[in-house]
């Protein structure tokens, strides 16, 4: 499901007319979930100028085969209260894993954790964990690493290494942790039952989800 919007270049300020995505079923349109994953899903190309923009839309993704639906509300409270009432008590959802993220960004690491058979309230409190090491081990870095939002990339085998990108002094680094640390933050989440309750229905699952528990 699609629809026309009307939007600036962020290098002229060329005006154009690109393609939104409102709604998403790979299901339906397989091959759009590669475009998700690879972000040209939600990336314009200006004909005027050839500078390449993000396409900021209100997005459904539904995964019907992952029992995965996420919602980018670009941050509308509103949005997300009148879905959450009217979506996250039907009976055919208590099956599923529903998010509400921001961004498109957080989208596509949504769909990255899930498609690995991984689960995002274990995998934020991974990132939670490797970042409070690394301040440990910059000192000098803590206060911005403390900062910096932390992406799932990928995962190297079934028990390989969990890589997470954050960025600092303009580019981004990479920090890489063994399966382990996936697993103890699994055990803590097995041990705190209220957090796997808030994460129940539409939820917002990320660093300030974590923070309200890990201090």
């Amino acid at each position: 499901m699609t629809s026309q919007t009307e939007t600036s270049c962020s290098r002229c300020g060329s005006r154009s007319k690109v393609t939104a995505y409102d709604g998403i079923n790979v299901r339906e349109t397989p091959e759009l979930k590669a475009q998700v994953l690879d972000g040209s899903l939600f990336v314009w190309e200006c004909p005027h100028c050839g500078a390449r923009n993000l396409v900021r839309s209100q997005t459904l993704y539904h995964d019907p085969d992952e029992k995965l639906m996420v919602w980018v509300t670009l941050g509308s409270a509103e949005l997300e209260e009148r879905v959450g009432a009217a979506y996250g008590a039907l009976p055919e959802m208590k099956d599923y894993t529903l998010r509400f993220v921001d961004d498109a960004g957080s989208l596509i690491e949504k769909v990255k954790i899930f498609g690995a058979g991984l689960d995002d309230v274990t995998m934020e409190m991974a990132k939670y964990v490797t970042r409070m090491e690394l301040c440990g081990n910059m000192k000098d870095r803590a206060e911005e690493i403390s900062k910096a939002p932390f992406k799932f990339l990928g995962m190297d085998g079934a028990d390989g290494e969990i890589t997470f990108a954050y960025p600092l002094d303009g580019q981004m680094q990479m920090a890489a942790v063994g399966f382990n640390v996936y697993e103890d933050c699994r055990g803590i989440l097995k041990r705190n039952p209220a957090m796997a309750a808030a994460a129940s229905g539409f939820a917002k699952v990320d660093a300030a989800f974590v923070g309200r528990y890990f201090r």
